[in-house]
């Protein structure tokens, strides 16, 4: 499988695509006053604890209050899944500990040193979590919590062992506080590499702990890596071939991510010429259809994915497929055809939390187990952790999927004004980022006035941004810029032109 790394800026947002045998698979975007602070490091102070929901809230700052559970609350951890390397050292030995509670562990007012662990999504607040962890792209350290482990990834028991035994080493050597999780990517790393990062992880939290000793709560202490350098560390232990940008200051980044993250780094190519590099790659159109309820596979079938407040539904039907063979055999190839669309848009739209994939009913439990294997072995290409039950007598597949950031849907659309929320289109900042794309495309620099048709209430509310627009165009004067409300343009839709 080839891999590679797409990079598109605009003024005020970045989008950060990769590619598996020239599919996509992942987009990540990142734009000005929106930037995730899941990683984040803050210094907070308890503002009330709730004894019957066994958590608290903790002002970091931020729009809305942190919310920490018990299990994340300051003393003994208990280990989070990422950072279980194997079973055994996931539990003590012995009885079990009585449950704490969160009274004996915080009180309001106190101050706390908390890491994010998810993003606000929907109505909620951030996750937030005592129990910190550091990440390189070799080992992840954990600052608070004395444990040693390997990633789950590596199968191989004979291998786990003697990671084990070069972790126990580089440990007593380097004594960093706390402890380390060995990445997957530091398998085959030299120990000298390892060494030199875990004694810089180190350096970055004795830092955070010198920022928390002049700091007054709330304080941001410590700022997760921007969406380059953050895609790189995790996908670097894939084997990313290629490195595509579109600017200089893109380039740049990537160089300088790479030499922090000590790695020697894939082909980096600077995209030149007048079409967008998004375009020329053929993303934009797959992004688009990440966007759609409907999904089409190639035998004539399609998935319809649909998320609800309490799960995603994915339905799959044969459409015009009809099969020359008997049904079951027609009922399978749907099936497996939708195993890996399926698969690959649970990761392109970053669906997370309670996912129900609907497949059609087969007879045969043979077919049954097939799909479900088929299933289980595209999840394994997935950076998410994520769990799922044997298929039901009724085709239903249920799977929970980790989730730390808002879904694809959630950061580029927004509710539906037409139909008061019942669907979603673009939201203001995308629409806004589509002019400046189309806009573009009619020239590095258009010469004349450029004019953006769309639906009245979607130019309304974005003439207050007709400055920001005309910089992002080389700078035009904003009089050259025109946003005209049509009725007649749906709310999703944008066409640009110059006069």
């Amino acid at each position: 499988m080839t891999s590679r790394l797409v990079i598109d800026s605009l003024p005020g947002e970045r989008r950060v695509a990769l590619i598996e045998d020239d599919l996509l698979v992942e987009l990540h975007v990142e734009r000005a006053g929106a930037r995730p602070v899941a990683g984040n490091v803050y210094l907070g102070r308890v503002r009330n604890v709730l004894p019957g929901m066994q958590a608290a809230f903790v002002d970091l700052g931020l729009e809305r209050d942190g919310f920490l559970h018990v299990d994340d609350a300051p003393g003994p951890a208990r280990l989070r899944p990422e950072w279980a390397g194997d079973d055994t050292d996931a539990a003590p030995p012995g009885p079990a500990a009585p449950a704490p509670r969160i009274e004996e562990r915080v009180r309001e007012g106190e101050e706390i040193v908390l890491q994010v662990a998810k993003d606000p999504l929907a109505r909620k607040g951030p996750r937030v979590t005592a129990h910190l962890s550091m990440p390189g792209r070799l080992v992840v350290l954990l600052p608070t919590v004395e444990h040693l482990g390997v990633s789950r990834r590596i199968a191989s028991e004979e291998e786990r062992l003697r990671l084990r035994e070069l972790l126990r080493d580089l440990h007593e050597r380097t004594r960093p506080p706390g402890g380390l999780i060995l990445r997957t990517a530091g398998a085959e790393a030299d120990p000298a590499a390892l060494q030199e990062e875990i004694l810089l992880l180190a350096e970055t939290w004795r830092g955070i702990q010198a920022r928390r000793a002049e700091a007054r709560a709330p304080a941001l202490l410590s700022e997760e890596a921007g969406v380059i350098e953050r895609v790189l560390r995790e996908q670097l232990r894939h084997g990313v071939e290629e490195v595509a940008v579109d600017s200089d200051d893109a380039l740049e980044e990537v160089r300088r991510a790479l030499a922090r993250l000590g790695a020697a780094g894939p082909r980096i190519v600077r995209h030149e010429g007048p079409e967008p590099l998004f375009d020329a790659r053929r993303l934009t159109t797959q992004i688009d259809r990440a966007l759609k309820a409907r999904v089409w596979l190639p035998s004539g079938g399609h998935i319809a994915i649909h998320p609800t407040e309490a799960l995603v539904a994915v339905d799959v039907n044969t459409g015009k497929y009809v099969g020359r063979g008997d049904l079951e055999e027609t009922l399978l190839r749907t099936n497996l055809e939708a195993v890996k669309e399926i698969a690959r848009q649970i990761r392109l739209r970053d669906l997370g939390g309670l996912i129900v994939i609907d497949f059609i009913d087969m007879q045969r439990p043979e077919s049954r187990e097939a799909v479900r294997t088929a299933l289980a072995e595209r999840l394994q290409r997935d950076r998410a952790r994520s769990r799922m039950l044997p298929m039901s007598e009724f085709g239903l597949v249920e799977i929970t999927r980790q989730r730390s950031r808002p879904s694809l849907d959630r950061q580029l659309l927004r509710a539906c004004p037409a139909c008061d929320g019942a669907g979603r289109v673009r939201s203001l900042p995308t629409l806004q980022q589509e002019i400046v794309r189309q806009a573009r495309r009619l020239g590095a620099r258009p010469e004349g006035t450029v004019v953006a048709r769309l639906a009245p209430e979607a130019a309304a509310g974005l003439r207050p941004l007709i400055p920001e627009m005309a910089r992002a165009l080389g700078g035009i004067d904003p009089g050259r810029l025109a946003l005209e409300g049509d009725p007649q343009m749906g709310p999703d839709d944008v066409l640009v032109v110059e006069r």
